[in-house]
């Protein structure tokens, strides 16, 4: 499902080695320190720092994501404060008495848990975990199904899944064998990443590590934004393509993609046109009536339509003052519509990728 077919609710799927990266990480705070303000959230937005400080950002930021891998919260690693009884998004309540042998279904919750500074307890991945420090680990998915048995050969102690992780009767079995199995929401756009982590860090007995991650967030989050270029405000369309499977999708209201356009300090070309769904069949009608100044998509469905000079040969897309400028912006699949720690350094990359002139 990541970036390859459409989730059970209805979206997308999307979701994603130390070595070098504390470096980079020194870095990018640095910059992070120099670029962030001492007002509010209105103040940050409304910044006009110099065009060099945000291709300074952006620079640091896909440097980090080249690596693939995560950054850990500083200091030692946190020790889970067992057992806690914790509410599960399918109705229950679920206690956990060992966080020994953890098992995220779901790469987004995966980062969370290593980032959290608990990856060492991690036995196995989903699909979807492809970040660096869980390459090594065994799949227990195939063709994006968990498998009960994969599930638990690793004598998981406890188990985080989402509302989309399935099969269902899959998770039951897994919850007969006496494993819980705590299932959270999905993170479908930014203000859902701190409930996310908090409700991690609570399932685990580590929620003091959650809310100093949450802070990091926040703190990384208002540091992004403050390179918002004053009076610039593009209008952006986001497009879900899959050419080989004949998918041409417009984001609208909920898709995701709208509120990481609205924090890097643009407007949604498919919401301001009344695109009140997450995704509408692309027309092109609709996208004249979007008229957006950028377009954005993940790496892999751009190349799925031939690049640039594929997209722009699509009915409606020349006739966009995107497509005459050839103004295509792409992130890499698993990481854009993530919504998990290093969701940050896709702002400051949108921020100097959407307001470039």
């Amino acid at each position: 499902m990541e970036g390859g077919s459409m989730r059970r609710s209805g979206r997308p799927q999307l979701t994603i080695a130390r070595r070098g990266v504390a470096a980079i990480a020194v870095a990018f705070a640095m910059l992070a320190a120099g670029c962030a303000g001492s007002g509010g959230e209105d103040d940050a937005a409304g910044a006009n720092p110099s065009p060099s400080s945000a291709s300074a950002r952006a620079a640091a930021a896909q440097k980090r994501l080249r690596t693939n891998s995560l950054v850990p919260l500083e200091g030692e690693a946190p020790t889970p404060e067992l057992p806690v009884t914790v509410d599960s998004s399918d109705g229950r309540q679920v206690t956990v008495e060992d966080a020994s042998r953890i098992l995220p279904l779901n790469g987004g919750i995966a980062e969370i848990v290593f980032t959290l500074g608990l990856g060492d307890k991690v036995v196995g991945r989903d699909i979807t975990a492809t970040f660096e420090e869980a390459e090594g680990l065994p799949q227990v998915t195939k063709a994006h199904d968990v498998s009960a048995e994969s599930v638990l050969s690793l004598e998981p102690t406890v188990v985080l899944a989402d509302t989309d992780t399935g099969p269902s009767e899959v998770i039951d079995q897994i919850r007969d064998a006496g494993v819980p199995v705590v299932v959270l929401d999905p993170a479908n756009e930014l203000s859902d990443v701190s409930t996310r982590t908090t409700r991690v860090a609570e399932a685990l007995g580590v929620p003091a590590a959650g809310e100093a991650l949450n802070q990091r967030f926040a703190d990384e989050l208002k540091a992004a934004r403050a390179a918002v270029p004053k009076g610039s405000r593009p209008k952006v369309a986001f497009l879900y393509m899959r050419g080989s499977a004949a998918v041409y999708l417009i984001g609208g209201k909920g898709s995701g993609a709208d509120s990481l356009i609205a924090a890097a300090g643009a407007e949604d070309a498919g919401v301001a046109a009344g695109l009140d769904k997450p995704f509408t069949p692309i027309t092109s009608e609709a996208l004249v009536k979007a008229q957006p100044d950028v377009i954005l998509m993940m790496s892999k469905g751009l190349e799925s339509v031939g690049g640039v000079d594929g997209l722009v040969e699509i009915p409606g897309i020349k006739e966009t003052p995107a497509g005459m400028d050839r103004r295509v912006v792409d992130l890499e699949d698993g990481v854009l519509l993530s919504f998990g720690p290093r969701t940050p350094l896709v702002i400051d990359i949108l921020v100097e990728r959407l307001h470039r002139g």
